[in-house]
């Protein structure tokens, strides 16, 4: 059993849209817990150097891979890449998500499609690559970023819940399928997180959320990093086909 400073040591993981917010916090804390990361993005590429020089700082390799998430392609070859030039793949982290608000009697074809796309297609390209890696050597994590919306739903986000909550019942297909092969398969579900993307909500849309939320503040991005560190860790060896909200209490 790993040393709880050191609950992934010497381990490789995936963690997709990893160039800011909650994926950055995931990357840079799977690092200093000493794993290997590779870190995807889709545009950010400054923002995803940053986060590889802060990687390589504490002594662990890292590559940075721009790849579409909604691409089974790009997913593949991303996969590929991480195993040839890391030597292989333990632990993959599905993060990377879009929203594109509207109420269901304006929400637009388009609007629907790319968050689906992006938001749950985007984990069964990368999940469904790394399966026959994990399933070879018999081992691997998965842990996959939801949202206590996907538990509950929420007003205009029709296609973001949809996701989030098709994230949740993926997973627990995914640990049926890959239970016998030592594969873990979790879920994390943040409440409402200090991101970019919090910061760009309506300041009466954040006020009401944050009433909502029994310890009475916003989390960290650092919080779910923490929770998925420990998820991808061998301290949770016993733990598959579950939900971690990560929300101060705000669905309870």
């Amino acid at each position: 059993m790993a040393e709880l400073g050191k609950l992934v040591e010497g381990k490789v993981a995936i963690v997709t849209g990893s160039s800011r917010g909650i994926g950055r916090a995931i990357a840079l804390k799977l690092a200093e817990c000493g794993a290997d990361v590779a870190i995807n993005y889709s545009k950010s590429a400054d923002a995803a150097k940053e986060v590889a020089a802060q990687i390589e700082g504490m002594g662990r390799k890292c590559l940075v891979v721009q790849a579409d998430v909604s691409s089974f392609t790009d997913a593949q070859k991303m996969v590929d890449e991480v195993v040839e030039k890391l030597g292989t793949l333990d632990i993959m982290v599905c993060n990377a998500g879009i929203n594109k608000d509207g109420v269901i009697w304006k929400m637009t074809e388009e609007q629907w499609d790319q968050v689906i796309a992006i938001n749950l297609k985007g984990y069964f390209n990368y999940c469904r690559a790394a399966a026959p890696v994990f399933r070879e050597k018999q081992y691997g994590k998965i842990v996959n970023i939801a949202s206590i919306n996907g538990l509950r739903g929420k007003f205009g986000q029709s296609n973001y819940t949809a996701a989030k909550g098709g994230i949740i019942a993926f997973t627990k297909t995914m640990a049926r399928d890959l239970g016998n092969k030592n594969i873990n398969c979790n879920v994390v579900a943040p409440g409402l997180i200090e991101t970019e993307m919090v910061a760009a909500m309506d300041e009466a849309a954040k006020d009401k959320s944050r009433t909502e939320i029994i310890l009475g503040r916003i989390g960290q991005p650092e919080e779910v990093a923490n929770v998925v560190a420990f998820l991808a860790s061998d301290f949770a060896s016993h733990i598959t086909g579950q939900t971690l909200n990560v929300d101060g209490g705000q669905l309870m």
